[in-house]
């Protein structure tokens, strides 16, 4: 998917929900009344009891591996992470050839993020050959997972491993899709395997999201949007598919009608500096300054060192006749051209600080601009046309000739009404 962080952890969320809690048997320790109420509770997910009863029992027999694979369970489903990781090693230690706590490792160290260690404790567990061939499936899956987005070729050898050990899920199809669709010329296939889990599973909100943004890449716009109105329709609020839907509609020429998707995702959300962005942007072209402004000075604010945040917010204000505003933030940042993401970002930015010094009759602080400016990019119509007023306001009368020739010859009627009035001042000028 085109969201594999997200895809990650529904993947290793699922496969932790997967595990077996239930204790186990084989290797255990004679029965006892604690076990078999430790036992009991793992059955019954009552896992803080289950903790209560098997502490005892591991710090008792320390070498017993399912006893500490069974903590370390329990731990695991209460969030318990470093107590958790601690039982599962334990448990390793005393047992290699215990695939259990390998696994639940593996998924529990890429639910953190800790992915090269979880990569590692999962390659583990698949080379233990007489082990339960679902659980080494799972770590396969896990694998694939891993890999997909950097080792694409290894994430697919992976997934066909997995499906020779066990049946293959709609999960399965997914990913043979998104790894398809990565592939050079693998787009047919994608698509293919996408309408197979639609098949057998229609509306399924990972699938039908997939397949729309595979068809949007193909400017098959009208199409996915029918796919994900009926989507959102039985799956009402699904994040992926509203992005997706919302995405489909901005690509048209009324982002209006993609607001309210995404304002009623970004309300449940508000923290959410993604689908703020989003909204901010939307409100934006749909010239809705006045709530795009507010969102873009809670972004910057949290991402003081993004200069293009700080540039859309200022030009927001400028469109709201707030030209001190604009001309306060902006002058910091621009400053800094190490703010922007490119040379032409910080070229726009000085821009809109030139127009906000000049709204704000400063010619002075206009002229500085431009010139620091024009010390990385050439001069453009409106930025002639800025330099000629500003030259005009200091009575630099041969400058601002000058400027306004220069302005007439770039702008080539592209600006008509600019160049009447630089036209009316070179008569003023002239006399």
């Amino acid at each position: 998917m085109k969201l594999p962080a997200l895809a990650l952890c529904l993947i290793l969320s699922s496969a932790a929900s997967a595990q077996d809690f239930s204790g186990t048997e084989k290797g255990a320790a004679p029965d006892s009344a604690a076990r078999v109420a430790a036992n009991e509770a793992l059955a019954a997910r009552d896992y803080p009891k289950a903790v209560k009863l098997l502490q005892p029992l591991a710090d008792a027999t320390p070498t017993d591996a399912h006893v500490l694979y069974d903590l370390g369970s329990a731990q695991d489903a209460l969030d318990q992470s470093s107590a958790a990781e601690k039982s599962y090693r334990a448990a390793i230690s005393d047992d290699i050839a215990y695939i259990d706590p390998r696994v639940a490792l593996g998924l529990l160290l890429a639910r953190s993020g800790r992915l090269e260690d979880a990569h590692a404790e999962l390659v583990a567990a698949v080379s233990i050959d007489k082990a339960d061939k679902l659980l080494r499936a799972r770590a396969l899956r896990a694998l694939a997972r891993i890999d997909q987005k950097d080792h694409p070729g290894e994430a697919r050898d992976e997934l066909l491993a997995a499906l020779s050990l066990s049946p293959e899920t709609p999960a399965d199809t997914l990913m043979s899709a998104e790894l398809a669709e990565s592939a050079t010329g693998g787009k047919d296939a994608a698509e293919a395997a996408y309408r197979r889990v639609l098949t057998e599973n229609p509306n399924d909100p990972e699938a039908t999201a997939a397949l729309a943004h595979l068809l949007s890449a193909e400017k098959k716009f009208p199409e996915a949007e029918k796919l994900l109105e009926s989507g959102l329709a039985a799956h009402p609020g699904d994040p992926a598919m509203t992005v997706q839907l919302a995405a489909v509609y901005t690509s048209g020429e009324d982002p209006a009608k993609a607001i309210p998707l995404v304002a009623s995702l970004q309300k449940a959300n508000q923290q959410d500096p993604t689908l703020n962005h989003m909204l901010a942007v939307l409100y934006f072209q749909s010239k809705d300054y006045a709530n795009a402004e507010p969102l873009f000075a809670k972004l910057s604010a949290q991402t003081p060192q993004d200069g293009n945040l700080v540039d859309l917010r200022a030009e927001s204000l400028m469109y709201l006749h707030k030209t001190a505003e604009a001309q306060r933030i902006l002058t910091p940042v621009v400053a800094n051209p190490a703010l922007f993401a490119s040379q032409e970002n910080w070229g726009l930015a000085s821009y809109h600080l030139a127009f906000s010094a000049s709204e704000n009759n400063e010619p002075a602080v206009v002229l500085q601009v431009l010139q620091n400016r024009a010390k990385v990019l050439p001069p453009t119509p409106p930025i002639l046309f800025l330099t000629a007023i500003s030259e005009d306001k200091l009575h630099h009368v041969k400058n601002a000739i000058q400027a306004y020739k220069d302005f007439v010859a770039a702008s080539n009627g592209a600006s008509p009404n600019e160049e009447f009035e630089a036209r009316h001042r070179l008569v003023a000028l002239d006399h």
